[in-house]
C-alpha cells in the first residue's frame, strides 16, 4: 500500500476528507520523526513500537577486493510490531 491508498483508506474508515486525512496521516508521520530525531521511543498499544537503534563502529570487509574497511556507528530506526498486530496479521 502506498501512501495515497492509505490516505484514500483512512478517509473512507474515518469519514474524513481526503484532504484532511492527508494532514493527519502527515502529523502522525512527522510527529513520530520528530519524537525519533529527539531520542524517544514511541510505544502504541496493541500496534507497536517505534525507537532509535544505535549500529557501532565495526570492522567490515570490502566484497570485491577483500580488503578491511571501518564501517562508521550509525543511528537507525527500529519497528517492533506489538502482540495485537502479530495475531491479526496470523489470523
Amino acid at each position: 500500500m502506498k501512501k495515497a491508498e492509505l490516505i484514500n483508506a483512512i478517509s473512507e474508515k474515518g469519514g474524513y476528507s481526503k484532504k484532511d486525512a492527508e494532514k493527519a496521516l502527515s502529523a502522525v508521520i512527522d510527529s513520530i520523526t520528530d519524537a525519533l530525531v529527539a531520542g524517544e521511543k514511541i510505544t502504541l498499544v496493541g500496534f507497536g513500537t517505534f525507537k532509535v537503534k544505535n549500529n557501532p563502529e565495526r570492522m567490515g570487509r570490502n566484497p570485491q577486493t577483500q580488503e578491511p574497511k571501518l564501517i562508521e556507528a550509525k543511528n537507525v530506526p527500529v519497528f517492533k510490531a506489538g502482540q495485537a498486530l502479530k495475531d491479526a496479521v496470523n489470523k
